[in-house]
């Protein structure tokens, strides 16, 4: 008897691993590590529900429009990236911020999230952030933020492409 309780339950171990393993309909790519870490150029910014001409801050840093050709820099690590802003234009202004970034999931989703580092902040204590939905990562990175914009739901897709 014990014999066969032992392979009964090896095999529902094997069952469960092999369908935990097996890809799923309707669930996105799983996006790892290598294939966002590295160095970006941010090519493009889309509203979804946002009018085109509006001014939206995002990162609460800029006009999302002074993001546009930003470099960021996501080493392997996870810490102490960067991004650059050096557009001036339309009251732009050039800053470099210092970032922890992350991967994380959420059901089922594959999230960018980063923390803004200052002088003497350790990543661990910093409690804020910001986390978008990464709906495609390789040669071009694709994020998509949720919103509210005038009490309603709307979108930013950013577009980067490596480096």
């Amino acid at each position: 008897m014990r014999k066969f309780s032992f392979a009964a339950l090896l095999m529902a171990i094997v069952a469960v691993f092999a369908s935990s393993c097996s890809p799923k309909q309707g669930v996105t790519q799983d996006i790892n590590k290598g294939a966002v870490k590295g160095n970006w150029v941010l090519t493009d910014i889309k509203y979804e529900g946002i009018p085109d001409n509006a001014k939206v801050t995002v990162f609460d840093e800029a006009n999302a429009k002074c993001f546009i050709g930003s470099q960021w820099i996501l080493p392997d690590n996870y810490a102490m990236g960067s991004y650059t802003l050096t557009s001036t234009e339309n009251g732009c202004s050039a800053v470099t911020q210092k970032i922890a970034w992350s991967l994380t999931k959420s059901g089922g989703v594959s999230m960018f999230g980063f923390k803004k580092l200052y002088s003497g902040d350790k990543a661990k204590n910093v409690t804020e952030g910001y986390r978008m939905e990464i709906t495609g990562a390789g040669s071009v990175m694709t994020w998509r933020a949720n919103v509210t914009f005038e009490d309603k739901s709307a979108a930013i897709i950013y577009t980067l492409q490596r480096k």
